[in-house]
């Protein structure tokens, strides 16, 4: 994957680079604004269509995800939102599946400190080279249940859900208890992907 342009992230150091997970939100709210309109600080300095995600973007959401600031903290909901808006607005990939598998590891990250289990650095948690099932909970009876729900909301309406995130939450689901499953029927169909 190649590293975003030093000359883009010169100028935007602020907003960029974030300093806690707020502003980290806000920036990812930039690459995604970069990938609807195929404009911005983000993809300044090469070809880049709208509507499209590349391994630059991918890149870009990595390095805010994992910034030193936030890197020993767990992924916030903010974040994740902001990855789906992401994951929404991408038409089309060319970024191998990357992105996929950051936004399955960044909702694991988010959804295991969230049910009050222990989460790696992000620098570990979210690397291309962390499997995730080296360290996100694959037992759902650990995971809470409005969690669960939370994850299974912001996948409804999603016209992309990638094979890790929607293994990863069919995995917890189905582990948990019936009851969260009918309670949400239709939000994903794995039978689909």
């Amino acid at each position: 994957m190649s590293t975003p342009s030093t000359k883009t992230a010169e100028p935007l150091s602020g907003a960029l680079h974030p300093s806690c997970r707020d502003t980290a939100a806000h920036a990812l709210s930039i690459v995604r604004d970069g990938v609807i309109t195929g404009e911005g600080p983000t993809t300044k300095g090469r070809v880049h269509f709208s509507r499209s995600l590349d391994a630059d973007d991918t890149a870009w959401c990595l390095r805010i995800l994992t910034a030193t600031a936030v890197n020993d903290q767990p992924v916030s909901r903010a974040e994740i939102e902001a990855l789906f808006a992401i994951n929404e607005a991408a038409a089309e990939r060319t970024d191998g599946g990357r992105f996929d598998d950051l936004l399955a590891k960044a909702v694991a990250h988010c959804a295991a400190s969230a049910s009050g289990l222990k989460v790696p650095p992000r620098s570990v948690a979210l690397s291309a080279d962390t499997e995730i099932e080296s360290w996100a909970p694959w037992q759902g009876a650990k995971m809470d249940t409005k969690v669960l729900e939370w994850i299974a909301g912001q996948m409804r309406g999603q016209r992309r859900t990638g094979r890790a995130l929607a293994a990863m939450v069919a995995t917890l689901v189905g582990a948990t208890a019936l009851p969260l499953a009918a309670q949400l029927p239709n939000v994903f169909d794995i039978g689909m992907m």
